[in-house]
């Protein structure tokens, strides 16, 4: 994987309304894998989905990341729905 690709950790909505963190450089390809399009993907998001993006942000690194995924994980439902509220996603296309 390049060092150049910006890292994102992402917060799906599945259509059981769960959310789903995760972290990823390529948000297109990540989200097709979770919505079963492709292989790859998360086995919980490929039998909830489809799943839509519903928040993101960047890290300047894998490692960051990852923390910070441990850090969305670690929030309660409520506090998950405030982050989003907080930096609404405009529909990614």
């Amino acid at each position: 994987m390049s060092n150049n690709k910006i890292w994102l950790v992402y917060l799906l909505e599945c259509t059981n309304n769960t959310l789903y963190c995760g972290v990823t450089n390529d948000i297109k390809k990540r989200l097709r894998q979770h919505n079963g399009e492709i292989i790859g993907g998360a086995k919980y998001t490929r039998a909830n989905g489809p799943c839509e993006l519903v928040y993101q942000e960047n890290a300047k690194d894998r490692s960051t990341a990852q923390k910070r995924e441990c850090e969305i994980k670690a929030l309660s439902r409520s506090e998950k729905l405030t982050l989003i509220r907080q930096r609404p996603l405009h529909k990614y296309e």
